[in-house]
This record gives C-alpha cells, sequence and structure tokens, in this order.
C-alpha cells in the first residue's frame, strides 16, 4: 500500500475496501451478526444497571479511560455504555484542546476536575493520555514535557486507585486498511463529516509515528494497579461487548449473572504488556 494513501476521492482503492476488516491481522472475516450482537448487548447493559445501582449504594466510583486510533470506536463504545444508564451519574468527558488558562496549570488539573464523586462513573472519551498520543505526534508538547508525563501519569493513577477508584484504561485498535476505510465514509457522509478533524487527516500520513508512541505509553505506564485493556476494533460489534465484559468482570457488584458477563475474547483482547499486531 502506497506510504501516503488519499482518502480525499469519491471512490476509495478497491484494494483497500476490500483488505479493511481482516487488516491488522484481525483475527474474524465476518462482522459479528446483528441479531447475536443485539442480544448479547442488552443483557450485559442490563448487568451495566446492576452494576450502577451498586455504585449508588456503596459509593463506589468508576473510571474508565478510552484511548485508540483515530476511528477506532471510542465514541460509540462510550455510547453502549451510557445508552440505558441514569445519564445524571454516568457522563462522558470528550475535552477540546486546552484554553489558555489550562495551559499554564498543571497538565493533570483539568482531568481532576472531571473525576466522579461517590456513586459516579466517569468515562474519558480521550483522557490525560493525549500527551503520550497526539500532542508528541503532532509536536504539540515538547520531549521534556512528555518524559515529565511518562514520570507522573503512574504517580497519578496510583494516587487516583489508593483513593478507591476503580480505574479501567482501554486502547481501541485498528487495521492501517479499516482505518482509511472508516475515515473515508466519515468524509462521504454528511451525517458524519464532523467526526473527521484535520487532525485526523494529518494522521494518514503518521501511522507509523502514531504506532511508535503507542507502543511507548503502553511499555511506560502500564502498572499492577493501572493496567491496559488493549481491544482489536476492526468489528465494532465485539470490540463493545468486550469492553463491557473487561469493566463488568472487574467489579464486585451485587446479583451480577457471572454467565452472561463472561470473560473478554483472547482473540481480540490482551493485555498492554503484550505486543501489538
Amino acid at each position: 500500500m502506497n506510504a501516503s494513501p488519499s482518502i480525499d476521492l469519491v471512490d476509495l482503492d478497491p484494494q483497500i475496501v476490500a483488505r479493511a476488516f481482516a487488516s491488522g491481522d484481525y483475527p474474524f472475516r465476518k462482522r459479528m451478526k446483528t441479531k447475536r450482537y443485539e442480544r448479547e448487548l442488552r443483557s450485559l447493559q442490563i448487568e451495566l444497571l446492576k452494576m450502577q445501582d451498586w455504585a449508588r449504594a456503596s459509593g463506589a466510583r468508576v473510571v474508565v479511560v478510552f484511548e485508540g486510533r483515530d476511528a477506532a470506536g471510542k465514541g460509540g463504545t462510550i455510547s453502549r455504555f451510557r445508552q440505558h444508564l441514569n445519564p445524571r451519574h454516568a457522563r462522558a468527558v470528550a475535552l477540546s484542546k486546552p484554553s489558555d488558562a489550562e495551559r499554564g496549570q498543571w497538565y493533570f488539573q483539568r482531568y481532576v476536575a472531571h473525576l466522579p464523586t461517590a456513586g459516579d462513573i466517569t468515562l474519558f472519551d480521550r483522557s490525560w493520555y493525549n500527551r503520550a498520543g497526539v500532542e508528541r505526534v503532532m509536536g504539540f508538547c515538547s520531549e521534556d514535557q512528555v518524559s515529565r508525563f511518562f514520570e507522573e501519569a503512574p504517580e497519578f493513577e496510583h494516587a487516583l486507585v489508593r483513593d478507591g477508584i476503580h480505574l479501567f484504561k482501554f486502547f481501541l485498535t485498528i487495521g492501517r486498511e479499516q482505518q482509511l476505510y472508516r475515515f473515508h465514509r466519515r468524509l462521504t457522509d454528511p451525517l458524519k463529516k464532523w467526526k473527521l478533524s484535520p487532525i485526523d487527516l494529518a494522521a494518514v500520513d503518521k501511522w507509523d509515528d502514531y504506532s511508535k508512541a503507542r507502543d511507548d505509553m503502553l511499555r511506560r505506564t502500564h502498572t499492577d494497579h493501572a493496567p491496559w485493556t488493549v481491544v482489536r476494533a476492526n468489528d465494532k460489534r465485539r470490540a463493545r461487548l468486550n469492553c463491557l465484559r473487561t469493566v463488568l468482570g472487574g467489579l464486585d457488584y451485587a446479583d451480577k449473572n457471572a454467565e452472561i458477563v463472561g470473560v473478554p475474547d483472547p482473540k481480540i483482547v490482551q493485555s498492554g504488556e503484550d505486543p501489538i499486531a
């Protein structure tokens, strides 16, 4: 494939389309069937409601961080988490670029303001890991700032966990052709075009740079107290279900149906300490 493929076309290269779903050595060849997906999603969302009731009753605080490739499906996964939860106590946080005042603060300060109170759930659609990803790759911060981030991030997360927060960190990864395919769909669909930013378009030529930044981030911030879970997300349906299973399986809430929660699929879910294909 061309090192700098263009997606600014009426029709995407048929070879990219043909290879998209299986790209990145994705282990499945077809998308999960609709009826099975909807059945499993409903059952897991019922478990989520049980989990939220437990959090409200016990005062538990849950934080779920979603990072990943552009167009990997972070927002859609968060939407399925929140779809039937009480929105007063389950918030999605997607921060824009920092203001002048925020740039003068401690880097983590603006994220601290969005951490949950007792009984609440916060889902970050990108997080403090912006510094290790897009800011680093696009040159929006210095290497000294990146080094300081890698020193402070594990300490920051350890403080959250010590204080009782249940912290989950997901990195959603997709194959290169799949990313191009999704970018092209956004570019050509007027209802999805808003999802495609200039930063996304710049990422087309920086695939390898993002890969290196991702590997460095996972290596330096995967810890016992705040491990990464990597989810291969070429099939959004399987990715969503497995993220739900990971969170539900990691919490000891009342009336859990262990059979429904099940275990994450090892074909597409792996530890952040394992190499990514």
